[in-house]
């Protein structure tokens, strides 16, 4: 295989401020060296100092990583903790009467609760689910819309030892019966309803759609908030409660139930290539030391930040830094039921505004869409509270990278750009924003003792510039331990053969340049071969949106008889939808511009036009979909969970 050419040139790079660099928790270049060094001198020493100091024991470990049944490592596997109590208990001397949660409802209202009071409903939840007998190891379903109560019940889970598995709440009744059935959940956690942008959504519904298909015997209760009050919801007699009267004089405080370090702590299903949920089995010491330290690292956490992640909770973002990460580190976090285009495409600014959040991580493909749909309007509100933002999702294009350091952040907050997954549970590579200069469109650089490499087909390092397969070289605390009942699909899909069961293989291709920043040029199966040359399809993206006329684009291959794949671009434009001749001229155009940023070679040889892309609810672009339609394909795949799934025809008929 010849390497995976990179074709995106970006030189602009942003230092820490003299003021960022000296208050942040790691200050300069040489404090974040000091700390890899440490992790490559003494590597279990290393893992092991960070869980001693981060994490409270209620057994300490002795034993750091054990290797001896690799690719299924453990760490820290004879002590013995509590994530719940780590999130909540060992705060209250101090912060009893912090503000954990400030909730925004779809409709503006605002819920704020302190640690003392998280710590009340939870305890609540959890001995509701103890007098029924969920018990540890347990498996309880959370199909929740984004809510103070979504948190309270993955925390009840943690609280008792059983594992929960939180399922994105737009994802069909026939996705959900299949989480139910893998798991083999006793309980399910709903709501009546959920509200996005204005609409009702028929939680509850899905549910025993789901339940009513058959498999799902398993499930012996359903737990119902009443989320929209004006709603009921069908109802199962004997088998459905609802939530206030679930908890309906439970006592407010619940003992923490210690559990070994490697317990699972949640199950998270992620799509598989075959169809088949993959369902991504986190532990409960290793995951926990992974979202702490990156609190500290990557996002800098200072004890008076506001901070704001807008990911839903069924996503691992959401699990790592809404579910655990901030309620660790004693932060107080906004958490937002609704949508960042309603009732207009100021909502996410004037949520900054009003509640002085500092902190700010969202999804390249929201900040895309807020472009199109108002560059300026950020300048009407007050942002001077933001001190850092990031980005997590996917890679972020430079025009757009800009664009969020100057209209959003002023120029003065540096930007965390990214890169991990659902199976690795915490950030990767990113920006220590004290220390390291930033360049956008690039993740940067390794966190300290994340071994990351970029190889070839037989695990052969790839010289600077050159593309490869990004891969992670040794074990670390936060890392997947197997897929659900799972395990040689785990070992197939993460640690193949070619590298020994030994290396980490992230899926995504990337190159390293002469600084050794680490640039993600796509998934592996988004690299194009045009005529023996491989191409990563995000540059040819970055190139698209850096014209003045893009607002968004995404780019596919289909079979090309002769030259292997021809390039297929599906492109939002940041005025209205062409077509006839005026889509032929800005075609024509938009070809050309590629082949002058980037090159002949990449010029799209189809574009395609549409009012949107087909995104997830949380934001990501579905390519495969639109592999589909570039093939001129049958849609076969579940588009339950777009948020626009109309969309789909629009492009079919683009042609």
């Amino acid at each position: 295989m010849s390497g995976i050419d990179s074709i995106l040139t970006e030189t602009r790079v942003f230092p820490p401020s003299d003021e960022f660099r000296i208050n942040a928790n790691i200050s300069g270049m040489d404090a974040y060296n000091t700390l890899c060094e440490q992790a490559a001198s003494d590597y279990e020493g290393f893992w092991g100092k960070q869980a001693k100091e981060n994490i409270t024991w209620f057994k300490p470990f002795t034993k750091v990583l054990n290797e001896s049944n690799a690719p299924f490592y453990k760490w820290f596997e004879d002590g013995e903790l509590n994530v719940s109590y780590n999130c909540i208990d060992r705060h209250l001397p101090l912060l009893a009467n912090k503000l954990a949660i400030i909730f925004e409802s779809d409709n503006g209202t605002v819920t704020r609760i302190t640690y003392m009071e998280l710590y009340r409903r939870v305890c609540q939840f959890a001995n509701g689910l103890k007098s029924m007998g969920i018990t540890r190891g347990d498996r309880v379903v959370i199909y929740m819309p984004m809510s103070i109560e979504a948190v309270v019940a993955m925390q009840a889970c943690a609280r008792i030892g059983a594992i929960h598995s939180v399922v994105f709440g737009g994802f069909s009744g026939k996705s959900l019966q299949e989480r139910i059935i893998d798991a083999k959940a006793r309980v399910v956690v709903t709501a009546n309803e959920g509200v996005r942008g204005g609409k009702l959504v028929p939680l509850k519904s899905v549910v025993d759609e789901a339940l009513d298909g058959g498999g799902c015997e398993c499930v012996e209760r359903v737990i119902v908030f009443k989320r929209a009050v004006h709603e009921d919801a069908p109802w199962t007699i004997g088998r459905d409660v609802w939530w206030h009267d679930f908890i309906k004089g439970k006592p407010e405080h619940c003992e923490p139930t210690p559990v070994n370090a490697e317990d699972p702590l949640f199950i998270l299903y992620t799509s598989g290539s075959t169809g088949k949920p993959k369902g991504v089995q986190h532990s409960s010491a290793g995951y926990l030391l992974g979202a702490i330290n990156t609190m500290r690292w990557t996002f800098d956490y200072k004890p008076s930040d506001i901070f704001w992640c807008t990911a839903d909770v069924g996503w691992i973002t959401g699990h790592t830094y809404v579910g655990y990460g901030p309620l660790a580190v004693g932060a107080t976090q906004v958490i937002f039921e609704g949508v960042p285009t309603y009732p207009d495409a100021g909502r996410f600014w004037k949520m900054i505004e009003q509640h002085r959040v500092s902190v700010f991580y969202t999804a390249p493909t929201a900040i895309r869409s807020l472009i199109k749909l108002g560059a300026d309007i950020p300048e009407q509100y007050d942002l001077s509270s933001l001190r850092l933002l990031g980005t997590v999702g996917e890679p972020i294009n430079p025009e757009a990278w800009m664009w969020y350091y100057e209209k959003v952040g002023g120029g003065r907050c540096p930007i965390a750009d990214t890169w991990w997954q659902t199976e690795t549970g915490s950030h990767m590579l990113a920006p220590m924003p004290g220390a390291v200069p930033t360049k956008p469109g690039s993740c940067t650089l390794p966190l300290p003792g994340i071994m990351a490499d970029i190889v070839d087909e037989a695990g052969f390092p790839v010289e600077a510039g050159k593309g490869g397969f990004l891969v992670i070289k040794r074990p670390f605390p936060s890392q997947v331990r197997t897929l659900w009942n799972d395990p040689e699909r785990f070992k197939k899909s993460y640690f193949p053969e070619e590298y020994n069961n030994k290396y980490y293989l992230a899926g995504d291709s990337a190159h390293r340049d002469e600084q050794g920043y680490f640039w993600i040029m796509g998934r592996i199966d988004d690299v194009l071969n045009v005529s023996g040359h491989r191409l990563g399809t995000m540059e040819i993206e970055s190139a698209l949106v850096a014209n003045p006329l893009v607002a968004e684009a995404a780019v596919v291959g289909k079979p090309h008889e002769i030259k292997g794949e021809s390039v297929v671009a599906f492109v939002v434009l940041k005025g209205p939808r062409p077509s006839g001749e005026e889509a032929k001229k800005i075609t024509a155009n938009l070809r050309e511009w590629v082949g002058s940023e980037i090159g002949a070679l990449a010029k799209p040889d189809e574009i395609r036009y549409g009012d949107n892309l087909p995104k997830t609810r949380s934001g990501k672009i579905m390519r495969r979909l639109l592999r589909a339609v570039a093939k001129g394909e049958e849609i076969t795949q579940d588009i339950s969970t777009l948020e626009n799934p109309t969309i789909l025809k629009q492009l079919q008929e683009t042609l």
